[in-house]
């Protein structure tokens, strides 16, 4: 290859200014931080010291995560203080969803079950501790961690999308969340939902492109729900694989008719042509 390739890798590099938090570690520090608040692995875990103890060297994490894009010691601190005076809240707010989830799923034996073993509240934690840092205003950071969670469960939530309290994420697989979507409280979704824009041009991205959903909504799955102007209602239901741009008033039930066909597998004739 010739030289002039290599030097303009290098330039190239040179205008990011070496500005990338270490993805790795980002991810580290949010499974860790998972696993402080949420997972008993041994008799350790439930002492208080230990638990001070760990979130004191989680405190030490995120300073370092936070140096390659902020460049002074000094902003790092008052970010990583800020962050963990949140912890308590952003905790309270992790149990009710926990909660929320288990209430409404029937497969779920207990709380521990919903920690551990259910995606969707993996999502909502990452989602969380991502929102937490991107309402900070940190660079690049909160994106890293959202996009870990995407990769882990399949369920895409932008840090900027605003998520009430009691949320629920049922199966999972599949589902978006745009960037300037709000969700109200004690709002259930599942698989296969995409809160979208209409309009993708990039002139429109300071504007509100995707849907506000209200309290007490639930949304079934491969529902599409697009647009900033598209308010679903409170207390509505939006059935499987509607299509939705529009408002809806509260109390609204929102599905899609289709035409099934049952016939008699022994009046049907199988064609002699028919290959797979």
């Amino acid at each position: 290859m010739e030289q002039q390739f290599y030097q303009s890798i290098v330039n190239f590099k040179k205008q990011q200014g070496c500005s990338f938090p270490d993805a790795a570690k980002a991810k580290d520090f949010v499974v860790k931080l998972f696993e402080v608040l949420f997972i008993c692995k041994t008799e350790a875990d439930n002492n208080s010291f230990e638990i001070e103890s760990q979130l004191k060297k989680l405190e030490v994490q995120l300073q370092l995560l936070l140096y390659p894009v902020l460049h002074s010691e000094v902003q790092c601190n008052e970010q990583t203080t800020k962050f963990f005076e949140t912890i308590p809240a952003l905790y309270k707010k992790l149990l009710l969803d926990a909660k929320a989830i288990f209430e409404a799923d029937p497969a779920a034996k207990n709380i521990d079950e919903v920690l551990i073993a259910y995606p969707g509240f993996f999502a909502i934690v990452a989602h969380r501790i991502a929102h937490q840092l991107q309402q900070q205003k940190v660079p690049l950071l909160p994106r890293i961690i959202s996009e870990y969670a995407h990769s882990k469960t399949g369920i895409d939530i932008h840090p900027a999308a605003t998520i009430g309290e009691s949320f629920c994420i049922d199966h999972g697989t599949g589902i978006v969340i745009g960037e300037t979507t709000i969700i109200g409280d004690h709002v259930k979704i599942f698989q296969g939902v995409t809160l979208g824009a209409l309009s993708v041009q990039k002139e429109k991205a300071s504007e509100k492109r995707h849907p506000t959903i209200e309290n007490n909504v639930v949304i079934y799955s491969g529902a599409t729900i697009l647009g900033g102007a598209t308010v679903v209602g409170h207390d509505s239901v939006i059935g499987g694989n509607v299509w939705l741009t529009k408002a809806v008033q509260p109390f609204s039930i929102v599905y899609q008719q289709s035409d099934i066909t049952i016939q008699d597998k022994k009046t049907f004739t199988e064609p002699y042509n028919y290959f797979i």
